[in-house]
């Protein structure tokens, strides 16, 4: 597989190695634990409203970048390239806090949305569908819309073929 790490810039942080669980789990020193395809799972809240937005990852360049700029950058597994939240719509993500699980193979980002939604369907956030739970569900699982409306139309903030941002 292709590692997702990219040629580091001259700004780009350098993360510490990664010491004993203890001192992972108990200690102060931040060692990200990317994994066998260089990245970490990033889950992002609106920091306002504790909404769910979306969820990305970060190879080392797109989190370096995020600590230093204060907002969010993330790695496209799909098109295996770097990318800034909003560099396409205009709809940012500003960091308010970067918190890290307590084994560091996960982040959670606090962010104030820079526009009317955050997802490339042109929703406020990602997570519009609920599935049914035991008891709840028929015998085709069938999603159920929430909170899907629409923030924005993609097809004018990203064009003809709503790529994603």
């Amino acid at each position: 597989m292709t590692r997702a790490r990219s040629a580091p810039s001259a700004t780009t942080l350098r993360f510490a190695a990664r010491p004993s669980d203890k001192e992972v789990e108990e200690g102060q020193v931040f060692a990200p634990k990317f994994d066998r395809d260089g990245l970490i799972t990033c889950v992002v809240t609106d920091a306002a409203t504790g909404d769910v937005l979306t969820l990305a990852h970060m190879n080392d360049e797109a989190l370096a970048r995020t600590i230093e700029s204060a907002e969010a950058w993330f790695y496209s597994r799909s098109r295996k390239a770097l990318w800034r939240k909003g560099e396409s719509s205009g709809h940012s993500l500003r960091v308010v806090e970067m918190r890290v699980d307590c084994d560091q193979d996960a982040l959670w980002i606090r962010a104030e949305p820079q526009g009317p939604g955050v997802c490339h369907t042109g929703r406020r956030s990602c997570f519009y569908r609920a599935l049914p739970l035991k008891g709840r569900a028929g015998p085709e699982l069938k999603l159920k819309l929430r909170d899907a409306g629409h923030a924005f139309d993609p097809g004018r903030v990203y064009g003809k073929h709503n790529i994603k941002s």
